[in-house]
């Protein structure tokens, strides 16, 4: 009896091991769906993009476009159990984090270091940035899983702000280089 419920023991034990790397396997999955959207929206946006001649510019459009409809169409989830406690920390760190988001066009470098300051909250090692205690303190009591997806959230936000200012720079400065040469100058 002992030998039969040691080897069921060892069966699910594997079972285990394989049940953590397909989920593992998904949740990578899932970033790297996240990533080339991101990628292709990067490149839809891009200056380079904005350079080219209208008939290259649409061919361009139309395989960027193509490829998102494509990306989008896959889906892959992990759920996440969570207790009572887990769910309403998630819910709050949401919360926090989509109000700053949708503040962000009002106050770009004080959305920016809002949610440094959140991702900040988020990492282990020492930020070069004020933490936001508060949040830290909502983003502990998620459960871990969801802890690793809002700090990836908030380093994707992050980015997308960096790249925004970037464009609207270039933009300016094309805005600038325009009115020099319909100047004269």
């Amino acid at each position: 009896m002992a030998d039969r419920s040691g080897r069921l023991l060892e069966n699910l034990d594997q079972i285990e091991m394989r049940v953590e790397a397909l989920r593992e396997a998904a949740t990578a999955m899932e970033q790297e769906r996240e990533s080339l959207i991101e990628m292709i929206q990067s490149t839809q946006n891009s200056q380079e993009m904005r350079n080219i001649c209208d008939g290259e510019k649409e061919e361009l459009s139309l395989t960027a476009n193509r490829l998102m409809k494509r990306t989008l169409t896959v889906t892959v989830s992990v759920d996440t159990i969570r207790n009572a406690l887990q769910e309403d920390a998630l819910q709050k760190a949401t919360a926090i984090i989509n109000e700053i988001a949708s503040k962000v066009l009002e106050d770009l470098e004080g959305g920016r270091k809002r949610l440094q300051a959140l991702h900040a909250a988020c990492v282990t090692e020492a930020p070069p940035v004020p933490i936001d205690q508060k949040f830290q303190s909502v983003v502990i009591s998620c459960a871990l899983e969801d802890q690793k997806k809002i700090k990836r959230r908030l380093e994707t936000l992050i980015r997308n702000m960096d790249n925004a200012e970037k464009t609207i720079k270039i933009m300016d400065h094309q805005k600038v280089d325009h009115s020099d040469l319909a100047n004269g100058k």
